[in-house]
């Protein structure tokens, strides 16, 4: 598919809607990770200019300082799933799959490769609903 701003090609119009989708939920639940590890650091360890600067990934030891001693690793683990997922879908490449359409794949840290499916970032944005679910939980509304 191809459109007005660029001449090259791009897959359909759905799935470059889920993969934004996915991007945005996973956005903003890294930024309430951040607001709920301010909110439960009594000692004042971090700051949000620090935590923002920081790659998702290490933000795991100041979530485990804070959230995790406060409610277990529930939080932390589905977290620490969804980077893995997200990193997976930022370092993925575009490919022309076999029925001719572009869709993104990529491979784990074992070298299998696999496709992005609409399915995979249907999965992904329940992923970060269920982790939006659990921090709102934890903050207590």
């Amino acid at each position: 598919m191809y459109e007005d701003y660029t001449r090259q090609a791009l897959p359909d119009r759905n799935y470059r809607q889920l993969l934004g989708a996915a991007l945005c939920v996973f956005n903003s639940n890294n930024s309430f990770v951040i607001e709920n590890i301010l909110n439960s650091d009594e000692k004042r360890l971090y700051n949000w200019f620090d935590l923002i600067d920081q790659t998702s990934g290490n933000l795991s030891q100041p979530i485990k300082n804070t959230i995790t001693k406060k409610s277990g690793t529930q939080i932390t683990n589905l977290f620490s799933c969804i980077i893995k997922k997200r990193n997976r879908i930022i370092h993925s490449f575009q490919i022309t799959d076999s029925d001719g359409k572009q869709i993104l794949s990529t491979k784990d840290n074992q070298g299998k490769q696999y496709h992005i499916t609409e399915n995979f970032l249907l999965e992904f944005i329940k992923e970060n609903e269920k982790l939006s679910d659990l921090l709102y939980e934890f903050r207590g509304y």
